[in-house]
């Protein structure tokens, strides 16, 4: 498609047909720039090679704000550049200042859809029906379509990890670039496969349970009956189990019960009755 079709300037008088109403059918990016604006004539190319590139997956709306002050009053504009994003008929996002391409790109992904979305679509509803394996076989077609596509990587690592899968799981964390590992669902997941590793040659529950009971200081026990209950939504009794743990032995497995505490406390999102309670538990303990 000629990119001139995906790129308009738009007025106050058109704003709401070409840009709220259009974007019900595809995203708009609203680019609020000046002829003056230094940085809004150096991200044009950059808007205008993505708009090639994204052929027709988005459009890119111009506000002149000298001749369209109204219009940039109304929407706040303040400093130039400023990129609104606008999908099915909402403002979902505001860019303050000239962007990297590849920051356009990231920011532009959120809102358009891809084959690999509808492939994540498919698996999710095909899980839920309970057909795990037609689920992992979509990811896994998925992933390797588009192997850069860090959510898609994080969704089948979940999976994965669900179905036991561990050493696919940390292979696929283990790829991520370094900042999207140390985002919070990819830290939640590696903490939920140090668990689930902690279990994969233990006994069952009902054995671990009954060593605890019987032999206190069985530690490798009660550190296996506490990633158990993690992995079972049973934080309460986990907190305590590693609770206990660090007050028998603070060197077991390298400070396993602080560890496992602070990343139970991550799960919980780091807030709540049960994250404040074992925080005050913890802080004493330790001091």
């Amino acid at each position: 498609m000629n990119s001139l079709q995906n790129i308009y300037n738009v007025t106050n008088e058109t704003f709401q047909t070409m840009v709220v109403e259009r974007s019900r059918e595809v995203p708009v990016l609203v680019d609020f720039w000046a002829d003056w604006c230094g940085p809004c004539q150096m991200l044009m190319p950059v808007l205008k090679k993505l708009v090639d590139e994204y052929d027709g997956k988005f459009v890119l709306a111009k506000v002149n704000t000298d001749e369209q002050r109204e219009l940039a009053k109304t929407h706040g504009i303040r400093s130039l550049p400023t990129l609104h994003v606008y999908k099915q008929g909402e403002l979902v996002e505001e860019i303050l200042a000239a962007q990297s391409e590849a920051t356009m790109r990231t920011i532009l992904d959120r809102y358009i859809e891809r084959e690999s979305d509808r492939l994540r679509a498919r698996a999710k509803e095909a899980y839920q029906q309970g057909q795990h394996d037609a689920a992992l076989a979509l990811l896994e077609d998925a992933h390797a379509e588009e192997p850069d596509n860090h959510q898609l990587a994080l969704d089948y690592a979940e999976l994965c990890l669900r179905e036991a899968q561990l050493e696919k799981t940390a292979s696929l964390l283990a790829a991520l670039p370094r900042d999207v590992r140390d985002e919070t669902e990819a830290m939640r997941l590696r903490a939920l496969l140090d668990f689930a590793l902690a279990i994969k040659d233990a006994p069952p529950v009902e054995e671990l349970e009954t060593t605890v009971s019987r032999e206190p200081d069985n530690l490798e026990a009660r550190y296996q009956l506490g990633a158990w209950q993690v992995l079972n939504d049973r934080f309460e009794d986990a907190l305590e189990t590693f609770m206990q743990l660090l007050q028998h032995d603070r060197s077991f497995r390298d400070d396993a019960g602080r560890r496992g505490l602070l990343a139970i406390f991550e799960l919980l999102d780091n807030k709540g009755d049960l994250v404040t309670r074992y925080r005050r538990k913890l802080f004493n303990l330790l001091h």
